[in-house]
């Protein structure tokens, strides 16, 4: 069965498709991935083996496995996600582990009272992502959209943090008076005439508008830029994701407003993906 839909996968041009099968037909079983490993020959339900016949024509399209599971992992979490949401991707745990570095060279320790603030939150992934690993933080996501920021608070329930988190049905525009330790930002910035050159897994299933970024993809950087000096508390930082060519540029805009740029963090494949910056 497996080997059947690997072909498959495979010339549909699915990268990872062993993998993608496993996982479908793990799922399917409702077992773990690590059951199929240890035991690849395991017999396969009637009803299993129909729900992991329909998993595999969903993905033969190119929906990614987490838009047919409705789930995607996280820093180690689960995290739901809808239409509405971007499919939160490893590169973006950048983010925590660059904002996680700056809370443990602060002095002040994973312990302290952080405020942390997670501009367009989705799914709720970096806050959330935060919040678990700091016990006596707090935090505020804004998402525009209103069903997205329905599946932010479920996550929040749902990893028990919906006493710490809160998440907002606005914009960022619509910020007043926070004073806060951490914020944290993965903003639209894919090119807008570059989005048709994306994965089908992107261009067909993600939102546009958490990948439009405009003509030049710093839209978004334009407009949240200079507001961050107004939100940040006396030794805040900012974690910005960024594309992978985009960074230096970002800096700029950051040291225009006045803002210190630290040394970026790079991804594993060695690109600057989260640009940092503290008021200066």
């Amino acid at each position: 069965m497996l080997d059947i839909a690997q072909l498959r996968l495979a010339a549909a041009g699915v990268d990872a498709p062993r993998r993608d099968a496993r996982l479908l037909l793990a799922a399917a079983m409702e077992v773990e991935e690590a059951a199929l490993l240890a035991d690849p020959g395991r017999c396969v339900a009637v009803e299993a083996a129909q729900r992991f016949a329909d998993y595999l024509e969903q993905r033969v399209t190119r929906r990614p496995v987490s838009r047919i599971l409705g789930v995607r992992e996280f820093w180690s979490l689960t995290f739901e996600i809808g239409p509405g949401v971007l499919d939160p991707r490893p590169d973006t745990e950048t983010l925590v582990e660059a904002a996680l570095a700056h809370v443990d060279a602060s002095g002040h320790g994973r312990e302290a009272a952080w405020r942390v603030l997670d501009l367009g939150t989705g799914s709720g992934c970096l806050l959330l992502a935060l919040l678990s690993e700091l016990p006596n933080a707090t935090g505020l996501g804004l998402e525009r959209d209103p069903e997205a920021a329905a599946i932010a608070r479920a996550n929040a329930a749902r990893h028990g943090l919906d006493t710490r988190a809160q998440v907002r049905a606005e914009a960022w525009e619509e910020v007043e008076g926070a004073q806060v330790d951490l914020i944290v930002s993965n903003p639209p910035y894919v090119r807008r005439g570059e989005i048709q050159d994306l994965a089908p897994e992107v261009t067909r299933y993600d939102p546009w508008s958490a990948l439009d970024g405009g003509p030049d993809g710093l839209d978004a950087y334009r407009d949240l830029v200079p507001r961050l000096a107004g939100w940040l508390a006396p030794g805040g930082q900012v974690f910005l994701e960024v594309g992978h060519d985009q960074g230096g540029e970002v800096q700029a805009l950051l040291q225009g407003a006045g803002l210190r740029t630290p040394a970026g963090v790079c991804d594993l494949a060695g690109n600057l993906r989260c640009v940092r910056a503290a008021a200066a």
